[in-house]
C-alpha cells in the first residue's frame, strides 16, 4: 500500500502543475478505450483543488465521451476487418444477430449503466461500434451518464472537500482495498 500512497501523494502534487488539465483529459480519454481506473484521479484533483472541482468534472466528461467516440470507431473498424470472422468462429451468425437486436433495443440503458457505474465504459464503447449501434444516442447517453457520474463526485467533494480529504488520508488503505474489490466485482459481472 505504501507504493500506492506515494503515487497518490505524487499525483496530488501534480494537480497544480501547468499540464495538470492535459494529463486529466488524456487519461480520461484513454480510459474510454483501455481500462485505466481514473475515478481516484478525479477525486484526487477535486480534493487537492476544491474550487476547480466542477471544472475537472467537465474536463473528465468531455474527454471521456471523446474517448468513447474513438472507442466506437475502433469497434466499428474491428467489425469491418475481423468482426464477422470472429463472430462466426465463436457463435453462429443467427445468434449474434439476435444478440445485436437485443443490444440495439437496450442500447440507451447499456450506455447509461456502464457510463455511470464502475463497469468498464470501454466495454460499451468498443461493442457499440462493433455492433453498429446508432452513434448519436451513444454520444447523448454517454454525456448524460459520464457527466452525472463525474459531476456527482466533483459536487460532493466541492461541498464536503476538507472532510473528504481528511477521510481519504485517514482511511487510504481501506479505500484502496474497497476500490480493488469493486473493480474485481465489475469484471466478474461482465463474464
Amino acid at each position: 500500500m505504501n507504493i500506492l500512497r506515494k503515487i497518490y501523494d505524487w499525483m496530488g502534487a501534480k494537480v497544480y502543475s501547468k499540464h495538470a488539465t492535459l494529463w486529466l483529459a488524456a487519461l480520461f480519454f484513454i480510459e474510454a478505450i483501455f481500462f485505466i481506473p481514473v475515478d481516484p484521479l478525479l477525486i484526487l484533483y477535486c480534493v487537492q483543488n476544491n474550487k476547480k472541482s466542477l471544472y475537472y468534472a467537465l474536463i473528465a466528461t468531455v474527454a471521456s465521451v471523446a474517448g468513447g467516440i474513438a472507442g466506437y470507431i475502433i469497434g466499428k473498424l474491428m467489425w469491418q476487418t475481423v468482426g464477422i470472422n470472429l463472430v462466426k468462429w465463436i457463435i453462429s451468425e443467427a445468434a449474434f444477430n439476435a444478440a445485436i437486436l437485443k443490444y440495439k433495443l437496450y442500447q440507451n440503458w447499456a450506455v447509461l449503466i456502464a457510463g455511470f457505474t464502475p463497469l468498464p465504459y470501454k466495454a460499451v464503447t468498443l461493442s457499440a461500434g462493433f455492433c453498429g449501434l446508432a452513434l448519436t444516442p451513444f454520444i447523448v447517453f454517454s454525456f448524460i451518464s459520464r457527466g452525472a457520474r463525474f459531476f456527482l463526485v466533483a459536487g460532493t467533494i466541492r461541498i464536503w472537500g476538507p472532510q473528504i480529504k481528511d477521510f481519504i488520508d485517514q482511511h487510504f488503505n481501506k479505500l484502496v482495498i474497497l476500490f480493488t474489490i469493486i473493480l474485481i466485482a465489475s469484471f466478474w459481472l461482465l463474464k
